[in-house]
């Protein structure tokens, strides 16, 4: 069943730290069955306060989802998100 992790990007602390992160993400891909979405596109907020941003990633099943979350690659460039800003990230399997 497809699984997705959504990121909301609610406010951001350090610009530098979130750049870094946004420079090295993508490599973090090779290798998973993950599919990207949406990345920051334009929103139109129906309910609750606006995210600064939101990235929807897709990927088979939950297995693969945490298999690249949990990877020890993902989570060293994670550290830059993490400084960088405050996020939410959920994932949820598919229907």
């Amino acid at each position: 069943m497809a699984t997705y992790i959504v990121f909301t990007r609610e406010s951001t602390q350090d610009p530098t730290e979130l750049k870094a992160y946004m420079a090295a993400v993508a490599d973090t891909f090779k290798g998973h069955p993950i599919k990207v979405l949406a990345a920051y596109g334009a929103q139109q907020v129906l309910e609750g306060a606006a995210p600064e941003g939101v990235v929807i990633v897709e990927f088979p099943d939950t297995n693969a989802a945490r298999a690249w979350y949990d990877g020890a690659q993902y989570q060293k460039v994670a550290q830059h998100r993490y400084k960088g800003a405050t996020y939410r990230a959920v994932l949820v399997e598919g229907v």
